[in-house]
């Protein structure tokens, strides 16, 4: 939704000033002209995230495989998380086509100090993953049985099935192969993530997913039922008796909204 002639300009600019010097403010300065560019109705829904995403994909396109360096510049040298997940965006670009040099960095900035930048490279994986979806699913493996639970966030927020990852509707057994290693969880975050993403997968595969509530519920851990309970959010608008069943519970509360047992008597 940004103005396109303005992006146009941009990115030529980048083209010819920042691959011999890098300055973070003219970065986010040019960020800033691409936000006031968006309809100011529309400003809202599109912000940020689709500011970085449009302008990281526009200036690979023009720079290619030369973006890597300007990328790991950006990426190593800002303090902005607005101009760190550009160079986040123009490195994943580079990984579509060399997943085992960028997702180590991918690895690192989910760990990254600033909340915004771990939501971005959570994003910014899914690219590489529709085109190598092998190694990636083994990376992913790797990330849930790491010590540090960002990693393990990670892990499971990569395969949100939205946008670029909206395939995994049709092959659910790609991420449930990921999500099942952290079904015992203990971790508020990924715990919380791992339930998010069931829940999310729910939507098109409403049988796998009441199939796998039970499995968490025969666990036995207080971890799987919080991860089962988080994957019937959308389940129980549909059914709520059968996922009040399930759970083995007379009412079941996502936020203020209650499903009591009594009500549909």
């Amino acid at each position: 939704m940004v103005d396109k002639v303005l992006l146009e300009n941009i990115v030529d600019e980048f083209k010819y000033m920042l691959l011999d010097h890098y300055d973070e403010v003219f970065l986010l300065e040019r960020l800033d002209d691409l936000m006031a560019s968006i309809p100011e109705k529309r400003r809202a829904s599109y912000g940020i995230v689709s500011v970085v995403v449009t302008f990281c994909k526009a200036l690979f396109n023009t720079l290619g495989d030369r973006s890597v360096e300007l990328g790991r510049l950006i990426y190593e040298t800002s303090h902005d998380f607005r101009a760190i997940t550009v160079g986040l965006g123009l490195i994943s670009h580079y990984g579509v086509n060399h997943p085992s040099l960028v997702l180590p960095i991918l690895r690192e900035a989910s760990d990254h100090d600033q909340w915004e930048v771990k939501e971005f490279v959570q994003m910014f994986i899914r690219k590489i993953t529709k085109e190598n979806k092998v190694f990636v699913q083994e990376f992913l493996l790797e990330m849930t049985e790491s010590d540090n639970p960002n990693h393990r966030r990670f892990a499971s927020e990569a395969l949100r099935p939205v946008v670029e990852n909206k395939w995994i509707h049709d092959d659910p057994g790609y991420s449930i192969k990921v999500l099942r290693k952290m079904f015992k969880e203990s971790h508020e975050f990924p715990k919380t993530s791992v339930g998010n993403n069931l829940s999310d997968l729910s939507r098109k595969n409403p049988e796998l997913i009441y199939e796998i509530v039970q499995e968490l519920m025969s666990m036995g851990n207080k971890d799987s039922h919080f991860i089962a309970h988080r994957a019937c959010r959308n389940l129980v608008k549909q059914d709520p008796i059968r996922v009040m069943n399930l759970l083995k519970v007379d009412c079941y509360q996502y936020k203020s909204k209650k499903y009591h047992r009594t009500d549909y008597s």
